[in-house]
């Protein structure tokens, strides 16, 4: 088996078009620490994952600055608020593309999908982060750094 970086879940190479099925997949998946498996109490089978395991492919935001809450919902149902728990990253390759991320629950992910991570943006504001002013986002109180505001084009 195999998660796409789109959120697609293959079967043998085929994807899996029904979705309470891939629901159900994603409840038994856990990582360990690089490797992910589909776990129940009789079995415990590898599942390749090409970049997170799941997409949050919807966004909502109430309230601004540090009174914020940021919500995703991900393309397997799960709902998920950032805070200090459930944080958002953002990792840069060497080309400086950025791929955000949210925590969704035991080490698993999701890839903030383009339009939400746009949305997010927009939502986004300077605050000043261990001597260096960041840009970023608010949710419950936490402040997400994205970006140095050094290195924002203008």
């Amino acid at each position: 088996m195999e998660i796409r970086r789109d959120g697609t879940w293959f079967h043998e190479g085929t994807p899996i078009g029904r979705k309470p099925l891939v629901r159900l997949f994603s409840t038994i998946l856990k990582r360990e620490g690089d490797a992910y498996f589909l776990v129940t109490p009789v079995e415990k089978v590898g599942i390749r994952v090409e970049d997170a395991p799941f997409v949050a492919v919807d966004l909502e935001a109430r309230g601004a600055g540090p009174d914020q809450v940021v919500t995703f919902t991900t393309n397997v149902g799960d709902v998920v608020v950032a805070d200090r728990d459930h944080a958002i990253r953002v990792v840069r390759d060497d080309s400086g593309e950025p791929s955000p991320y949210v925590h969704v629950r035991a080490g698993l992910e999701a890839l903030i999908d383009r339009k939400n991570f746009y949305r997010l943006v927009d939502l986004g504001e300077a605050h000043k982060v261990g001597g260096t002013d960041w840009f970023g986002v608010w949710s419950a109180g936490e402040f997400f750094p994205i970006i140095p505001v050094a290195e924002l084009q203008v």
